[in-house]
């Protein structure tokens, strides 16, 4: 008997070995074609294509997947530029997100002064390295699958216009994750960490204002300005802030204000934003803000209309696919930076007027606080969070101190830092997705833990009602 049980031990502690060694073989087979998807990011970055015109980025993307053995779904839930790639069959089926949209207006080099490179658009947020990433990542699992026999599904999602457009909610209201057992993501950041915690729920449209043009000044009394009620709007919004939950955020631009100081505006636009962790009350804010443009309307004798573009539920946590990822981020490991990149970090830093340069941020793993509550931003994945358990990890491929929405973020993204940066969300993506296939029991337990938190009476309702994609938002 006892020799048996060293024997069972021995079995254990030798598969237990095995599974490591393929795992490990998995990394490094993402690492040796690290300039293989840098060269991919690097396009997308230099074609810079904003929410539902990423063409290009799409296409791209889909080739390589389709070289890769996985059967593509093209225009899914009605958006040209979306699609499912799939590799496998059966339970479980674990989907993999990527994002590929750029936002307007952020032309700029890969260098560490701000330099423009004369392109309307940019990567300031990373989307570039968000898709490639997570194409790295589904492309090895395939091959994990197929060298071991692995049974069940791997997807990948592309998924475009996640900058205000709401690109997933439409992919979640066709029913494409009903059949998912977990999700995965990421985020290109300053830092290293798997994501906990909830996002901003957030409501946008846009406002447009008719009134009647005349000469400014030789019969003004003639004209009724649409600038004028974009502006009386404004206002009373501005005002409003006073009488809303403290942790609501409220931001607009005025798109479209008249073409010339002598000619009283017929037309004018305004773009809105409104966010708060909960979106019953992002729900009660945006008819406010309606109302506001009502009341402007009737004072300036002008007409309103107004165009519901985005809307995203906030982020529904799952603690036990975080700590998942989170060890598996901590088995990837931090960025090393080669002395050019220290440089240049050094540089942008300066550019971004910081006196302590934080490289323990990219070069370790942040703790992972399981008290964190929020966070500052919106994102579609928040709908997707509601269909199916989903986990994100936030990946340092800008320099540390960096905000998201910036040229200093287009500009490491185009370098080696975003790349370098980049793999280890691939790798991290990778090990996660693996563990989730081999560990039924896992997957059980976040299936759980989503059903409690997410309540026996819920009904997915979104957020944009049922109007299609808006596909010319960006237009």
């Amino acid at each position: 008997m006892k020799h048996l049980s060293l024997l069972f031990v021995f079995l254990l502690i030798n598969n237990l070995l095995l599974a490591q060694d393929k795992k490990a073989q998995m990394l490094k087979n993402i690492s040796k074609k690290e300039m293989f998807y840098g060269a991919i990011a690097k396009q997308i970055w230099n074609f810079a294509e904003v929410g539902y015109q990423e063409t290009r980025s799409s296409a791209l993307l889909q080739e390589t997947l389709t070289k890769e053995g996985f059967t593509i779904q093209k225009g899914v839930a009605e958006i040209p530029t979306a699609f499912v790639a799939s590799y496998g069959e059966g339970k479980p089926v674990i989907g993999i997100l990527g994002e590929y949209d750029a936002l307007p207006g952020f032309s700029q080099d890969s260098t560490a002064d701000q330099k423009s490179i004369g392109t309307m658009a940019g990567h300031a947020c990373g989307h570039h390295l968000f898709g490639t990433a997570s194409a790295a990542a589904a492309i090895a699992v395939k091959e994990y699958m197929k060298a071991n026999n692995i049974k069940g599904t791997i997807r990948f999602y592309g998924c475009p216009a996640e900058e205000g457009g709401s690109g997933k909610v439409y992919m979640v209201r066709a029913g494409l994750f009903n059949d998912v057992d977990a999700v995965l993501h990421w985020h290109p950041s300053s830092f290293n960490t798997a994501s906990f915690g909830t996002s901003l729920a957030n409501k946008s449209g846009k406002f447009r204002f008719y009134g009647i043009s005349a000469h400014a000044s030789a019969s003004p009394e003639k004209g009724r300005s649409a600038l004028d009620g974009v502006e009386a709007m404004n206002n009373m919004v501005n005002m409003l802030r006073e009488h809303i939950p403290s942790d609501s955020r409220i931001h607009y631009v005025i798109t479209n204000g008249g073409k010339a100081p002598n000619v009283v505006p017929d037309f004018a636009e305004v773009y809105y934003y409104a966010r708060n962790p909960r979106r019953d009350i992002v729900i009660d804010v945006w008819s406010r803000i309606e109302k506001a443009a009502k009341g402007a309307a009737l004072g300036t004798d002008t007409r309103v209309e107004w165009e519901l573009t985005g809307g995203t539920y906030e982020l529904l946590a799952n603690e036990t696919l975080t700590q998942v990822m989170q060890d598996n981020l901590v088995k990837v490991g931090g960025l090393n930076y080669t002395p050019e990149e220290r440089a240049f970090a050094e540089r942008l830093s300066k550019n971004l007027g910081l006196n302590y340069l934080r490289y323990e941020d990219a070069t370790g793993i942040k703790p992972l606080d399981v008290e964190k509550t929020g966070a500052g931003g919106s994102t579609d994945v928040g709908d997707v969070s509601w269909a199916v358990p989903t986990v994100g990890l936030s990946v340092a491929t800008w320099v540390p101190g960096t905000p998201a929405h910036s040229w200093q973020a287009v500009a490491a993204g185009g370098m080696s830092i975003g790349r370098k940066g980049m793999m280890i969300a691939a790798k991290t993506l990778a090990l996660t997705a693996v563990q989730l296939l081999e560990s039924p029991e896992t997957v059980k337990k976040a299936k759980e833990e989503f059903q409690k938190a997410r309540g026996g009476d819920f009904k997915y309702i979104s957020l944009v009602g049922d109007r299609k994609p808006a596909l010319d938002y960006r237009k």
